[in-house]
């Protein structure tokens, strides 16, 4: 039988690409616009690239099953990605109504769960009052907010994820440990 242990490893490499990753997420918080247009510009390569690719498989699949669904939404992906390179503000703002949808989303869910379950309520009616309310910010408010809030989630999230790197390091997976340790004497 094999076991999966994790557990957390913090080596020195850790604690270098943690400060660099908080670096820069601070450079990202310095000027989020420009964030936000640099996010934009490679989620559309990205998405051109991936469409390509999507293309390219699709034109392998001819005269088999699967052909027509990679295709189509190998074209889609192509088109996409070119409206955000041509046009990063719309692509800017499709991406906030995109993440305003889902804080409201998540935060209507959350309210709801609290509703249901009385256990962890309090943290699941803060947490769903916070996605509620910054939904409703960036939805009723959406020109000025494609402009800075990708920028600022992306920052904060390099931050959060440097932090954490500082801190604890990477998780560590052992798929063998059960078998290496019936093996050791």
């Amino acid at each position: 039988m094999t076991g999966i242990e994790v557990r957390r490893r913090r080596t020195g490499w850790d604690v270098v690409l943690g400060a660099l990753v908080l670096l820069a997420g601070l450079v990202v918080l310095g000027d989020t616009v420009v964030a936000t247009v640099v996010s934009v510009l490679f989620i559309g390569w990205m998405a051109v690239i991936g469409g390509l690719v999507a293309l390219a498989g699709a034109v392998m699949r001819i005269g088999r099953a699967g052909f027509w669904p990679t295709a189509v939404g190998g074209g889609l992906l192509l088109v996409i990605g070119l409206m955000f390179v041509r046009r990063p503000g719309a692509g800017a703002v499709a991406l906030t109504l995109l993440a305003g949808a889902l804080f409201l989303a998540g935060g209507i869910t959350r309210l709801v769960a609290a509703a249901q379950s009385p256990a962890g309520r309090g943290v699941l009616i803060f947490s769903g009052v916070v996605s509620t309310v910054l939904g409703l910010i960036v939805l009723f408010d959406i020109w000025t907010a494609s402009l800075t809030l990708l920028g600022i989630l992306l920052g904060i999230q390099a931050v959060m994820e440097g932090v954490s790197l500082l801190l604890f390091g990477r998780l560590h997976v052992d798929v063998h440990a059960d078998e290496r340790a019936a093996t050791q004497p």
